[in-house]
């Protein structure tokens, strides 16, 4: 289900002020953030964050594609090994 429009989209108020801070320094450091749940806004585009996938930060490089989803969207939690009955297959 998606947010509606009147609230406008989730941003925590800390990666604001990292953003700018980020932008007027004027270097291209990976900012690193814990908020999966927030939106990537315009402002973001360009910019390298850190997203916690609970055991690293993986960087995610902000395009414009990428304007209006979620941060944990572009940083997966879980790694696919492969299924158990596909190995079996292989060696018979």
């Amino acid at each position: 289900m998606t947010r509606s429009v009147w609230k406008g989209p989730f941003v925590d108020g800390y990666m604001l002020n990292k953003a700018e801070v980020s932008r007027a320094s004027g270097r291209n450091e990976i900012i690193k953030i814990w908020s999966r749940r927030s939106t990537i806004l315009p402002q973001f585009v360009g910019l390298t964050f850190g997203v916690y996938n609970g055991r690293k930060f993986l960087p995610v490089q902000v395009s414009e594609n990428m304007v209006g989803h979620k941060f944990g969207e572009f940083s997966p939690t879980r790694t696919f090994t492969g299924h158990a009955a596909d190995k079996k297959a292989k060696r018979g």
